[in-house]
């Protein structure tokens, strides 16, 4: 079973937390994680990019002149493509970029990532955090808490069990730190990070999510 470390608040070690096979230990498909972090890009794109075709754009109900004798070439419309002010040819029109992935494939490609982090010992279990007196947001204490557990730098990602507005609040003005709960745990934001400190209360809540 993979071991990983155990701090406090405090920034101490303060022991060890054996973590479920399952979960933290399973082989690490590169390839699937490739597919669910393409499908969260996919999914982030709004798709409203839209240009005008010759139909949308005002103007040009008659033909400019007619057909022969004028000399000119023939025109039909002057909001045709080649006019100025005409419709546009082969623009991006509004488009769904969404993209589906089973339920299993995007678990397994999330313990996979969480199996990665483990292995490269970029994941830590941080107990107490409740107790961190956080009674309303102050960065400050959150910038010391990450110095503390020797992670300036290394873009920190906090998963808790439950929401917590408060320290939401108090990490999202540092560069690269993030919170998310495990519910909305997402292969992206774990390899996005440096390192991904585990609220000692979500961890059952990782494995009993993920180990089903």
């Amino acid at each position: 079973m993979p071991r990983v470390a155990v701090y406090n608040t405090r920034g101490e070690r303060v022991g060890e937390i054996e973590l479920s096979e399952t979960v933290f230990g399973a082989p690490v498909r590169e390839a699937l994680m490739h597919q669910a972090v393409v499908r969260y890009l996919a999914n982030q794109r709004r798709g409203t990019a839209a240009t005008k075709t010759r139909g949308m754009v005002s103007g040009g109900g008659r033909k400019p002149w007619r057909q022969k004798g004028t000399g000119r070439a023939r025109q039909g419309s002057i909001r045709a493509p080649h006019w100025r002010k005409g419709g546009i040819v082969f623009g991006p029109q509004p488009r769904d970029y969404s993209q589906a992935l089973p339920k299993k494939a995007r678990r397994a490609a999330l313990r996979s990532a969480l199996s990665a982090k483990v292995a490269d010992g970029e994941l830590i279990v941080l107990e107490g955090l409740k107790e961190l007196g956080l009674e309303r947001p102050r960065t400050r204490e959150v910038a010391a808490l990450i110095e503390r557990l020797d992670l300036d730098g290394k873009r920190p990602l906090f998963v808790l069990a439950e929401p917590d507005p408060t320290l939401y609040l108090s990490a999202r003005n540092l560069p690269g730190v993030d919170t998310e709960t495990v519910d909305r745990l997402n292969v992206y934001k774990v390899l996005r990070h440096g390192h991904v400190v585990l609220a000692r209360e979500a961890v059952d809540r990782v494995e009993e999510v993920l180990g089903a």
